[in-house]
């Protein structure tokens, strides 16, 4: 006999925790972008900054040593303070295909909700990442809540010309 993948995955989220990130996951959270060949890499710096002044809006899972292995990193919007805008998610390849994308962006939702309120969620996709078109489309019908999609920065604004436009999709109002 033996074990369906969703068995296997079910048994490896047991050793994830969902906590906040630290300074000191700034380095493992940079790798983790680094290493996901997808987002734009920032600097290790800013990811440093970004465990110290943006903790309370972004959220690492962590495996059974505590070391990071998926990370979501945003912020709330300084004009419209009921907006959370999530930045970057990225999952260690070890850890994908186990919903641990989902369950972090539902946990940070759900502990922004209750701190300070909540009424949207937003992000920016290129068109090409259909994984994360599929992670926010999914967040929103789990949350019964409308997707509006925009183009907010055409491809030609970005200095290297080569960029797609990023698009704008706004969740909500939204259950969290």
């Amino acid at each position: 006999m033996t074990a369906a993948p969703a068995d296997f995955a079910r048994a490896r989220s047991e050793f994830i925790t969902i906590d906040t990130p630290r300074v000191e996951d700034g380095a493992a959270i940079w790798r983790i972008a680094r290493d996901s060949e997808v987002l734009d890499l920032n600097s290790s710096y800013s990811y440093l900054l970004w465990c110290r002044d943006f903790a309370a809006t972004s959220v690492v899972a962590r495996d059974e040593t505590g070391q990071p292995v998926a990370f979501v990193t945003g912020y709330i919007r300084p004009d419209r303070p009921e907006t959370l805008v999530v930045w970057q998610v990225a999952v260690d390849h070890g850890h994908r295909g186990i919903g641990l994308a989902a369950e972090l962006l539902d946990s940070l939702t759900a502990r922004v909700a209750a701190e300070q309120g909540l009424a949207r969620v937003e992000t920016t996709i290129t068109p090409d990442n259909t994984a994360s078109d599929r992670l926010f489309t999914s967040y929103a019908l789990r949350h019964d809540a409308a997707v509006e999609r925009e183009v907010l920065f055409d491809g030609e604004l970005f200095p290297e010309g080569t960029h797609l436009p990023e698009v704008l999709y706004r969740i909500g109002p939204f259950h969290v």
